[in-house]
């Protein structure tokens, strides 16, 4: 035992020499690396320094106890990027689709190299703390610079990997609950006006057979909402040219343009809907399929938006996006902007109601509807107003029929 600290009652707790108590303890072999696993800290699983012996030998009680808890598990002393690699990232991989592992895995890695070297087991609600603050400080104040609802999603997948360890035994507790959620804040996307819409197809020359695909893609996100991978999953076949409407059951799972899988489902259950289609678009979609089957496409399992028998893939329709917006000097949108601006249309052209517009979109429920879009209804209320104006007759009573029998200051 170093001279500078001393036993206390507790069996492997101490105190040094400036007064500060710790413990320090053995809790066996690993028996996949057949080291001992020592044990040495000085504060509790709060990241509070102990104030006294008792306080120190409970916080090592309780290792013991978690320790032996867990004793079936060969390595004690996994590393929290260990687990990441070994255990949740490949389960995380089989529990959702390709197209949203390859998504997340960039932050599922960032999470893993943020605490790789750190022991599963020594994860503090300290830890969490500094990388929660970590999150949501702008770069040039040493932080990661991400938006609030990024920097939700990221705690969120540290959370969810930590749930996961306690379900596999590995933790007793989850730390990172002790530390407030970061909240998604609202994430604004910005949408084109009818007006703006109106200026953009403008710059659009139809008559080149490439420029037309680009205009009737625009046309058809803008006139119905659908999602971006429910559009690039249109076949011919989806098209009912006869009752007017548009079939919405697939998504297109995309890695390039000659990767992909056509699911038989969308985003939601509710996704799969059936979509009106206005006599425009039915004209516009059938001017199209003519065109196309100058080049020998048009056929019923053929994509509707292609030039060439492929799908179209995200990146080009936001090249397409960004190229006319910059043409017609007006805002550059994400292409799921286009199924905002639909929405946008739907409310202040027509006043649309919350629900017909929650299955248009494909919503679950209308109030997933009004979480998504309600503030595009403010002013919505105006023409209301004007006509409850002199709705309603005014007149009141020429003498009172109270009769007072209390309060002689309200007699006078």
């Amino acid at each position: 035992m170093n001279k500078t600290q001393q036993k206390t009652k507790y069996q492997g707790v101490y105190v040094d020499d400036k007064g500060n108590y710790f413990y320090q303890t053995e809790f066996g072999i690993d028996r996949i690396t057949g080291k001992r696993v020592r044990k040495k800290g000085r504060k509790d699983r709060n990241g509070k320094p102990f104030s006294s012996a008792s306080e120190a030998n409970k916080e090592l009680t309780r290792l013991k106890r978690e320790y032996h808890k867990v004793n079936s598990y060969a390595n004690y002393k996994m590393t929290y990027g260990q687990f990441m690699n070994e255990v949740y990232i490949p389960y995380y991989k089989t529990e959702v689709e390709q197209s949203t592992f390859d998504v997340k895995k960039r932050i599922l890695e960032k999470m893993r190299d943020r605490f790789s070297s750190v022991p599963l087991r020594s994860i503090s609600v300290e830890h969490v703390q500094e990388f929660r603050t970590w999150l949501l400080t702008s770069k040039e104040n040493g932080g990661a610079g991400y938006s609030q609802s990024y920097a939700s999603l990221i705690f969120g997948v540290l959370r969810k990997s930590l749930d996961k360890a306690i379900e596999m035994q590995y933790l007793e507790q989850n730390v990172s609950k002790k530390v407030k959620a970061i909240q998604k804040g609202k994430a604004i996307v910005p949408y084109w006006t009818k007006r703006e819409f109106e200026k953009v197809i403008n710059q659009i020359y139809i008559e080149d057979f490439y420029e037309h695909l680009n205009f009737v893609m625009l046309w058809v996100y803008y006139m119905t909402g659908i999602r971006v991978n429910e559009g690039t999953a249109l076949y011919w076949n989806n098209v009912d040219f006869i009752k007017k409407r548009l079939s919405v059951h697939h998504m297109l799972i995309i890695k390039n343009r000659a990767d992909w899988k056509r699911n038989s489902y969308t985003k939601t259950e509710d996704g799969k809907r059936i979509i009106a289609l206005d006599d425009d678009t039915i004209k516009i979609l059938k001017a199209w399929k003519n065109r196309q089957k100058e080049i020998g496409l048009g056929g019923e399992e053929d994509f509707v938006f292609s030039y060439d028998g492929f799908p179209m893939i995200k990146s080009t329709i936001a090249r397409i996006i960004n190229r006319y917006s910059k043409f017609a000097g007006v805002k550059k949108i994400q292409a799921k902007g286009l199924r905002h601006s639909h929405a946008s249309y739907l409310i202040n052209e027509f006043n649309v109601s919350v629900l017909v517009l929650s299955q248009r979109m494909g919503h679950s429920s209308p109030e997933i509807t009004l979480k998504h879009y309600a503030h595009m209804w403010s002013g919505a209320d105006t023409e209301i107003v004007g006509k409850i104006t002199g709705n309603i007759s005014i007149k009141t009573a020429e003498v009172t029929k109270i009769k007072f029998n209390g309060n002689q200051t309200l007699k006078k």
